[in-house]
C-alpha cells in the first residue's frame, strides 16, 4: 500500500522551502530597498533600475543637493530670501518618501542664484554664485551650528559666476570663477565683434581656483588657480581613482546668430562641444581663442580670433577633453560612482546631468537628461550613455519653457541610490538597481542606446530633416518669412525663441511693456544692448542683452515692426527714420 501523506509533507516542504528561497532571493536583490514608482517617476532607465520619487517640489525650487550618512536630504534653494536659502529633508516612516521638508538659514544673499551642496568631514558646505558658507551638521535635521563665510567674490554677480565646489584629500577645496562673457568680445554677444587679445578676463577669471577647506573668510586672493580656458564651469568632482579633479563645462553660444556668415543655424545648434575634462595643475581649456568640436575632434579658433570652422591656430598647449559632448546640453552636474548598489559598470564612472539647452533654435532643445561615462582609472572605457530620460515630459523640446523639468544636481545615498534634483518645480528623484547584477549588460542598455540615437533632445540632429519652427507658428513658412521675420531669426531667436515666449535667462515679447511701449524706449534697447535687472511680466531677469547697433537703421526697423505684430502684438510699425532719429541722438550711428 502507497503511503501518500509523508509524499504530501515532502512536496508542502519543498514548497515551502522554494518559496523561502525565492522571497530571499527577492530580498537580496531588492536589498531593502524601497519600492520605485510604478511609472519611475516618469522616467526612461536602463533594464533593472528603478525611480521613486521623493518629493515632489520643494518651495523655492532645488539647485545642487546632499545626501547625509543617515539618508537625509540638503538642498541648495534657488534663491536665499526669508524662506530660506537651504531645504532639509526626512523620511520619518521608512517609505521612502520624504515626509519632513523644512527649509533653514533664513539669510538674504543679494548674490541671488543658489549653487552648490555638498557634505564634506561633517560640515555642509553651500554656495551662491559669489560666497561659500559652511555648517556643522549635527544629529537634528536642521544644524543649529555657525553658518561660516569660507569665500567671498567681491566682484557683483555676473553672467556665468557660478561656485561649484569639490574637495580633495589633503584639505582643500576647488571652485569655479566664471567669464562674464561669451567669448571676450570688445561689445559682448554683438555680432562680429571681435574678440580682445590678450583677453584680460584672464587675468581673474575663466578658471578654476584651489582653497584651504577650513579656513574662514578667504578671498580670490588667497586661493591658487589651477585651470584656466573656461567660460563656466557648474559641475566638479574628485576622481579618488586617480586623485585629480574633473570638470563639465558649457561652451560658447552664439556661433551662428553672431558670425552668420562664417557658421549655419546647424553649426550653432550643435557646436562647440560641452566638455567633460580632467584638470591637471595646468590644464587649459582654450577659452575665449578656441572651441571644442566634437564632430572633427579637435580644438579651432573662435570667430572672433579669425577662426570659420577650418583654422585651428595654435593648440598644442590645449587640454585634450575627456569626452566632447553636443553643444548646449549644459551639463550642470558630475558624480563620480563609488558605491556598490549599481552593477559593476557603474563603478568609478562619472554621471552628468544636463540641465538642456535654451539656443538650439531652429532645431529642438537638447540636453536634459542624465549620462553616464564609463570609466576605470580615470580614463574612458566605452562610449557615453544615457542614463535617464523622460524628465522633459515632451517629445521635442522647442523651446526651454515646454520642459516640466530639467535635471539639475546630483548625489550618492548611503546605500549607494543616486539622487536627482529638478531646478524648476524642485523635484527629486532616487534611482535604484533591483535586478541581477552578474547578469548586467548590452540587453539591459539597448534601449537607452535607442535613445542616445533617436530622442530629439539627444541626437544630433539633421540639418534638413529636425529643423522645427515654434509652437503657435507652424503655419507660417519660414522661407517665405518678412525680412524682418529673418533677421529676428538670426539675431533674436536664440535668446528670445522663435515663438517669443522666452525662457528662464530671457524675457518673453508676447503682450510686454517693454515691446508694446514707447517705440524710442525699444529702439535704445537694440542699439546699445541691455545690462541690469529687469522685469517682464512680473519676473526678474538679469541676462545681458548685446548691442545690435551694426545693423542698418532699415534692418532695426524690420525686426521691430515684426516683434510689435507677431506673437500676438498688434502694434504699429517701426520706420528707419525712427530708428535714425534715436541713433543720431545717442552719437552711435554705424555707416
Amino acid at each position: 500500500m502507497i503511503q501518500i501523506q509523508p509524499v504530501i509533507n515532502v512536496c508542502r516542504i519543498l514548497s515551502v522551502c522554494l518559496c523561502i528561497l525565492t522571497l530571499f532571493s527577492s530580498c537580496s536583490r531588492n536589498r531593502g530597498l524601497p519600492p520605485g514608482d510604478p511609472d519611475n517617476g516618469g522616467l526612461f532607465l536602463p533594464g533593472g533600475f528603478e525611480a521613486m520619487v521623493v518629493v515632489d517640489s520643494i518651495k523655492g525650487r532645488a539647485r545642487h543637493l546632499a545626501v547625509n550618512s543617515n539618508g537625509d536630504i540638503y538642498v541648495k534653494l534657488r534663491f536665499a530670501d526669508t524662506i530660506g536659502g537651504n531645504a532639509a529633508l526626512r523620511d520619518t516612516d521608512g517609505d521612502g518618501k520624504m515626509d519632513v521638508v523644512k527649509a533653514f538659514d533664513d539669510y538674504i544673499d543679494k548674490s541671488s542664484l543658489g549653487c552648490e551642496m555638498k557634505i564634506h568631514n561633517g560640515y555642509l558646505y553651500f554656495s551662491s554664485v559669489t560666497r561659500v558658507f559652511r555648517q556643522k551638521l549635527t544629529n537634528d535635521l536642521v544644524p543649529d551650528t555657525e553658518m561660516e563665510l569660507i569665500l567671498t567674490d567681491t566682484q557683483p554677480p555676473r553672467q556665468h559666476d557660478t561656485k561649484p565646489i569639490a574637495f580633495d584629500n589633503e584639505g582643500y577645496f576647488y571652485t569655479v570663477y566664471g567669464a562674464p562673457s561669451d567669448a571676450c568680445q570688445v561689445d559682448d554677444r554683438s555680432p562680429l565683434s571681435p574678440g580682445m587679445d590678450p583677453c584680460p578676463i584672464l587675468e581673474t577669471r575663466g578658471g578654476v581656483w584651489r582653497f584651504k577647506a577650513d579656513k574662514k573668510g578667504q578671498f580670490q586672493k588667497d586661493g591658487e588657480k589651477i585651470a584656466t580656458g573656461f567660460r563656466s564651469v557648474v559641475g566638479l568632482d574628485w576622481n579618488q581613482q586617480v586623485n585629480s579633479l574633473y570638470a563639465v563645462a558649457h561652451g560658447r553660444d552664439y556661433l551662428h546668430n553672431t558670425w552668420p556668415r562664417e557658421f549655419s543655424a546647424w553649426q550653432g545648434a550643435v557646436l562647440p562641444s560641452e566638455v567633460f575634462i580632467r584638470l591637471d595643475s595646468g590644464a587649459n581649456a582654450g577659452w575665449p581663442y578656441h572651441y571644442y568640436d566634437q564632430i572633427k575632434g579637435g580644438y579651432y579658433l573662435n570667430p572672433e580670433y579669425g577662426g570659420d570652422g577650418e583654422k585651428q591656430g595654435d593648440v598644442e598647449m590645449l587640454t585634450e577633453p575627456t569626452v566632447g559632448f553636443p553643444g548646449h546640453f549644459a551639463p550642470n552636474d558630475l558624480l563620480f560612482y563609488t558605491g556598490d548598489q549599481f552593477p559593476d559598470h557603474y563603478r568609478n564612472g562619472a554621471f552628468i546631468a544636463f540641465h538642456g539647452s535654451t539656443s538650439s533654435s531652429p532645431y529642438p532643445q537638447s540636453g536634459y537628461f542624465v549620462g553616464f561615462v564609463p570609466m576605470q582609472d580615470g580614463k574612458v572605457t566605452g562610449p557615453w550613455e544615457v542614463f535617464a530620460d523622460g524628465f522633459a515630459g515632451v517629445d521635442t523640446i522647442v523651446s526651454t519653457s515646454d520642459a516640466a523639468y530639467r535635471p539639475m544636481g546630483l548625489a550618492m545615498g548611503p546605500d549607494g541610490s543616486l539622487y536627482i534634483s529638478d531646478s524648476e518645480k524642485g523635484k527629486i528623484w532616487r534611482v535604484m538597481y533591483k535586478g541581477d547584477k552578474e547578469g548586467f549588460g548590452k540587453d539591459q542598455l539597448a534601449a537607452m542606446e535607442q535613445r542616445k540615437r533617436t530622442a530629439s533632445n539627444i541626437k544630433t540632429p539633421d540639418e534638413v530633416k529636425d529643423k522645427i519652427v515654434s509652437e503657435g507658428m507652424d503655419d507660417i513658412d519660414e522661407e517665405n518669412l518678412s525680412r524682418g521675420g529673418k533677421l529676428f531669426n538670426i539675431f533674436c531667436s536664440v535668446c528670445h525663441q522663435r515663438n517669443g515666449k522666452g525662457n528662464d535667462r530671457f524675457p518673453p515679447l508676447d503682450g510686454t511693456e517693454w515691446v508694446l511701449g514707447p517705440k524710442d524706449t525699444l529702439i535704445n534697447v537694440i542699439l546699445n544692448g541691455l545690462r541690469g535687472e529687469i522685469t517682464v511680466k512680473g519676473k526678474t531677469y538679469t541676462s545681458r542683452m548685446p548691442k545690435l547697433h551694426m545693423l542698418k537703421d532699415d534692418e532695426i526697423a524690420e525686426i521691430l515692426t515684426y516683434i510689435r505684430q507677431s506673437f500676438g502684438n498688434n502694434a504699429s510699425t517701426v520706420t528707419p527714420r525712427e530708428v535714425a532719429e534715436v541713433r543720431s541722438a545717442n552719437s552711435t550711428r554705424v555707416e
